[in-house]
């Protein structure tokens, strides 16, 4: 009992190691992983705002406007057209102006100084973590950084993240930042995968929160203009719209996990506009020609521009969830609709992930445990499908679980569990054999354990030694004596010779009563099989000699066995029913075992033996000759040998 407590202690520990091991070496990976997966299972449902659309500088732009850089006016002639000619409400640039056009000075000139016009255009910059360059005044630019955000944060976080390394942002053109109305940042954060998805919707930056591009528009759009930052959340209300964003604090962002919508193309969710429709519609609409675009299209929608070229520098895609190509405008643009509609997804906690994977670990191996194969393994294939349901449900309702990592678990539960089974139910099998061998002999058992596949009614002739022992007037015996100590007294008599019937090379075939019986040859292979059986009848007299005098010792009564032992051809085998079978031996040579025994009785004798026997053994021992003894059953006399001793 103690060493099977110790086999299942070290196995648990075993297991709990691998679980833990398998657990944190794979719970990244696999959330990514299930993030991407069934994201695109789910995505047929998630479908874009056509309140939010994309003006993009592609390859038509530049193919028809002209060649990148582009003169910073036509920016102007795009947010000239959208505030002046359209009712679009707000307007987003995904862009850093940085370096002056020395090209074209002029158009620097005329764009600076007219950006200011645009009171519903936001502007992008990316903050960074490496510092200002020396001759920046970042003072300056700071306080200028703080003017244009327009919106209050009220920080009401009970855990203040100190891990902000933010040391800077993007050293806009001066005159471009000075006359700008509003500014937010563009950066969007990447897994350790290099996928996008998450978004971040403030940034903290010496002490202060600014808001990204959407998050400014998406104020400016519904007039919030205070919102509150928690430890889980961010807040926002008004009298027509409500924001509750989940959010996780880390390294000096509040992030959260992007709504992503079903695709138009492999770039974009959104509808799309080339920048060179627009540009061309404004200068038709100049000249009093028709435009291209229907301004209606764009009327009360929020607009963001930006570029995604296959030009050098504004090839502007990343890989995300639903696509490898996706453009980092539509991102931006995302974001906003996210913001708009409520739609954010939350991932579920690590701790959750690591008790949803113990659970289904401790239960595929508690069913396996307890269960048939085929019904452990349904169950198991059950449990892996209603969890991929569950998991899909519950991505349709925005909430993202890890499904990989507990799948992985059912199948490294099923091997351990499987594993368990077979090292217990083999340590069971060995103490089976071991209690069975109590009940038969134990070579008897190792051949049945051995074709427990051919196990069949049948046997065969062999040419066998047989012993028969049995105890003289047991019965008269027993009768004076409580059956207690008869008990103790046969116990420790056949604990005393089955060894050394075992030791010889035999078989205990049965106890009968207080009578032995006892094969040699068979299933025990031996070479002279009637030789070991003589010297076991010898060494089991001297052994009964021993039991005698201690026995007397003991005040309980003396007792003397008679053994009778012959040699030749009988059956061996299975008999009894289908369902019943008893390993056993028949015929002509154990009869003449039996009854020679009775002649001890007779003949004051203790060991007796045939014939036959003698002819196999009477090089190796002295023997006194009985002849002519009438045998039941048999036509003709035989004689019968007393063994005095052994010879060497």
């Amino acid at each position: 009992m103690e060493l099977k407590q110790k086999n299942t202690k070290f196995l648990f520990i075993v297991f709990a190691f691998l679980f833990i091991v398998i657990y944190f070496s794979l719970a990244q990976f696999s959330q990514l992983k299930s993030y991407n997966f069934l994201y695109k299972l789910t995505l047929k449902n998630k479908i874009p705002s056509s309140d939010v659309v994309l003006i993009a500088i592609d390859d038509k732009s530049l193919h028809e406007i002209g060649r990148w850089p582009w003169k910073r006016e036509y920016y102007l002639e795009i947010f000239d057209y959208l505030q002046n000619y359209t009712n679009a409400k707000v307007m987003g640039y995904d862009g850093l102006i940085m370096a002056p056009d020395l090209e074209f000075p002029s158009s620097d000139k005329k764009f600076f100084s007219s950006i200011d016009k645009f009171k519903n255009l936001t502007t992008g910059v990316a903050f960074s973590y490496e510092d200002f360059e020396n001759d920046v005044d970042k003072n300056y630019y700071d306080k200028l950084l703080v003017s244009k955000s327009d919106v209050k944060i009220i920080d009401k976080r009970t855990k203040k993240d100190k891990t902000s390394d933010f040391k800077s942002f993007t050293t806009l053109q001066k005159e471009y930042f000075e006359n700008v109305n509003s500014i937010g940042f563009v950066n969007v954060p990447t897994d350790s995968d290099g996928y996008i998805r998450q978004t971040a919707q403030l940034i903290d930056y010496k002490g202060m929160l600014y808001p990204s591009l959407s998050f400014l528009m998406y104020s400016k759009y519904t007039g919030i203009k205070e919102f509150i930052l928690s430890d889980n959340y961010i807040f926002g209300f008004s009298d027509k719209h409500t924001l509750k964003i989940p959010i996780e604090n880390k390294q000096g962002m509040a992030l959260n996990y992007i709504c992503f919508y079903n695709l138009k193309d492999i770039n974009y969710s959104h509808d799309k506009y080339s920048a060179s429709d627009v540009i061309n519609s404004y200068r038709a609409i100049k000249q009093g020609k028709k435009p291209i675009l229907d301004s209606s299209v764009f009327d009360n929608k929020i607009v963001f521009v930006g570029a995604n070229a296959n030009a050098q520098a504004l090839n502007d895609i990343a890989r995300t969830p639903v696509s490898e190509t996706f453009s980092g405008l539509d991102i931006q643009a995302t974001n906003f609709d996210n913001l708009l509609t409520n739609n954010f997804y939350k991932m579920t906690s690590p701790l959750y992930n690591f008790l949803i994977c113990l659970f289904m670990f401790v239960l595929v191996f508690t069913l396996i445990s307890v269960l048939p194969i085929i019904g452990a393994l349904l169950s198991c294939t059950t449990i892996m499908l209603l969890y991929m349901f569950f998991a899909l449900f519950m991505y349709y309702n925005k909430v993202a679980i890890g499904v990989i990592l507990p799948e992985v678990f059912v199948v490294v539960a099923i091997a351990c569990a499987y594993s368990y089974r077979y090292l217990i139910e083999d340590n069971k099998k060995v103490k089976i054999q071991k209690a069975m061998g109590k009940y038969l002999s134990y070579d008897v058992m190792q051949n049945v354990v051995k074709n427990i596949d051919n196990i069949s009614l049948g046997g065969k002739r062999a040419n066998i030694t047989v012993l028969f022992a049995d105890i003289r007037n047991f019965t008269s015996i027993s009768e004076s004596m409580d059956a207690n100590s008869v008990s103790m007294i046969l116990n420790e008599y056949f604990s005393a010779l089955v060894p050394i019937i075992e030791e010889h090379n035999g078989v205990l075939n049965k106890f009968m009563g207080d009578a032995i019986l006892a094969i040699f040859g068979e299933p025990k292979k031996s070479e002279n099989h009637a030789l070991d059986a003589v010297k076991c009848a010898y060494k089991m007299l001297k052994k009964v000699k021993y039991l005698q005098d201690k026995w007397i010792e003991e005040g309980k009564p003396r007792i003397e066995i008679g053994i009778g032992i012959s040699s030749g051809e009988a059956f061996i085998g299975n008999i009894g029913s289908q369902n019943r079978l008893e390993y056993t031996v028949i015929g002509d040579t154990v009869n003449t075992a039996s009854r020679i025994e009775n002649y001890n009785k007779v003949y004051k004798t203790n060991l007796l033996i045939s014939e036959s026997t003698y002819e196999k053994v009477k090089d190796y021992v002295d023997v006194i000759i009985i002849k002519n003894v009438v045998i039941r059953g048999k036509a003709n006399k035989i004689n019968l040998y007393e063994v005095i001793r052994l010879v060497d």
